[in-house]
C-alpha cells in the first residue's frame, strides 16, 4: 500500500536551544506547530522558552526529533532519542553527514528512521539569543537520509523543513561533506587566517580597511568551538580543498617574492591565478539558483540615519526598477554610507536618473 504523505506535522522535540535550533523552533511555532525543547544547559533553555520557541518537554510523544546540538554530541542524541522515541522521524542540523549518522547508527539509531539534515543558514552570532524565525526563508535545506531510510521519514523530514520556510535537497552524506568543504568549510578556514593577519597589524594599516576586507573576515567571528568540531569532523574532504588554495598561494607567493626581488618575469603565475579566480567565481548560482547575471551598480551616498535607506528603496520601487542586490560602505570618518545598487544592465541608466530627480546624491554608475 502506499504511504500517505503527510500535511501536517504532530509535535517537534527540539533538543538543543543554540542559534539554529531556537530558529527551528520559533520558524515552527510561526507556523502553528506544536514545538517541544529540550536541553541541558538551562539558561539556554530558558531564554527560548522566554522567547515563545515552544514549551520544555515533559512526558509527550513527538513526531519528529530535531538534534540540534554540537557534531560532538550529535550522534549520542540521535541514538538516545531513537531509543527513547521508537516512533518519531530522527534528524539533526549538522553541517557534517557522513561519519555522524554512522556512528548513530552503530551507537543505535533506527537507520530506518534516521534523515540527516542540514539547514544552509547561521548567522555570526550564537546562542538562543540570537535565533530569528525567519533564518531559513528561502534558504536551501540539504536532507540526507540513510539507504535503509523508510519514505513515510523522510517525507516528514521535507514536511518539517518546508514549514521553515527552506526548500528541501536530497543528496548523499558523502557527496554533502564534500560540498560543504568547499561551499562552507574550506572558506571559514581562509577568512580566519587571514583576519588573523590583523592581529600583529599597526592600527593605521587596520584604520583605511575598506568593504573588501570586511567581507573576506565577515566569517571570521563565527564559535571557534563550534567550527574547531566541524573542521575535525569532516577533515578529510576540507584538507582536499584546502591543498588546492594553499598551491594557488605558493604560486603566487613565489611570484611575488621574484617581482619583490625585481625579477619582472613571474607575473603569468599571478594572472594565472586572478583569471581562474574570475571564472570559478562565475560558476556560483545566482538568483534563484539560476546562472549568475552580470549586474550594473549605482552608487547613492546617503545620510547615516533612520529612514534614508527606506526612501532609498521607496524610490527604486517608484521608478519601476527591481533591485538585484544592495552593498552598503560606511564612510570613515563621516556621516553618510555609499549605497552600491545592483541592477539589470538596461535598469542603471533609468535608475540613477529617477533617483537623481528625486534629489539623492548619485555617485554614478558601475560595470
Amino acid at each position: 500500500m502506499t504511504q500517505a504523505t503527510p500535511t501536517a506535522l504532530g509535535p517537534v522535540l527540539v533538543i538543543g536551544t543554540g542559534l539554529i535550533g531556537t530558529s527551528i523552533a520559533l520558524a515552527l511555532v510561526r507556523a502553528g506547530a506544536e514545538v517541544l525543547l529540550r536541553d541541558e544547559d538551562p539558561a539556554q533553555l530558558a531564554t527560548a522558552v522566554g522567547m515563545s520557541a515552544g514549551v520544555q518537554h515533559a512526558s509527550q510523544k513527538p513526531d519528529i526529533v530535531v538534534v540540534a546540538v554540537p557534531p560532538r554530541s550529535a550522534s549520542y542524541v540521535m541514538a538516545t532519542a531513537s531509543k527513547e522515541f521508537p516512533d518519531a522521524t530522527i534528524t539533526d542540523v549538522t553541517s557534517v553527514k557522513s561519519g555522524i549518522l554512522r556512528q548513530a547508527v552503530f551507537s543505535g539509531a533506527d537507520s530506518s528512521r534516521l534523515v540527516g539534515g542540514h539547514p544552509m543558514a547561521g548567522r555570526e552570532v550564537s546562542g538562543a539569543a540570537g535565533a530569528r524565525a525567519d533564518l531559513f526563508d528561502d534558504r536551501l535545506w540539504i536532507l540526507t537520509p540513510t539507504l535503509e531510510t523508510d519514505t513515510e521519514h523522510v517525507q516528514r523530514a521535507q514536511l518539517l523543513v518546508s514549514t521553515c520556510g527552506a526548500l528541501s535537497v536530497e543528496m548523499a552524506a558523502s557527496e554533502h561533506d564534500v560540498a560543504v568543504a568547499l561551499v562552507s568549510h574550506a572558506p571559514q578556514v581562509v577568512s580566519s587566517a587571514l583576519a588573523a593577519q590583523l592581529l600583529p597589524a599597526k592600527e593605521l594599516h587596520i584604520s583605511v580597511a575598506g568593504q573588501g576586507l570586511r567581507d573576506m573576515t565577515r566569517i571570521a567571528s563565527s564559535d571557534s568551538d563550534l567550527w574547531l568540531d566541524i573542521l575535525s569532523e569532516n577533515a578529510g574532504p576540507v584538507s582536499e580543498v584546502l591543498s588546492g588554495v594553499v598551491f594557488e598561494l605558493q604560486e603566487v607567493l613565489h611570484a611575488l617574492q621574484e617581482l619583490a626581488a625585481g625579477d619582472r618575469d613571474h607575473q603569468e603565475a599571478i594572472d594565472a591565478t586572478l583569471r581562474a579566480g574570475a571564472l570559478g567565481r562565475q560558476r556560483i548560482p545566482g538568483k534563484h539558483g539560476n546562472p549568475d547575471s552580470p549586474f550594473r551598480e549605482v552608487a547613492v551616498m546617503v545620510a547615516d540615519q533612520p529612514g534614508e535607506l527606506a526612501r532609498l528603496f521607496i524610490a527604486a520601487g517608484e521608478a519601476g526598477i527591481n533591485l538585484e542586490d544592495v552593498r552598503i560602505e560606511h564612510v570613515l570618518g563621516r556621516p553618510s554610507g555609499r549605497v552600491e545598487l545592483a541592477v539589470k544592465p538596461d535598469a542603471a541608466e533609468p535608475l540613477a536618473t529617477a533617483l537623481h530627480e528625486r534629489g539623492f546624491d548619485v555617485r554614478g554608475v558601475d560595470g
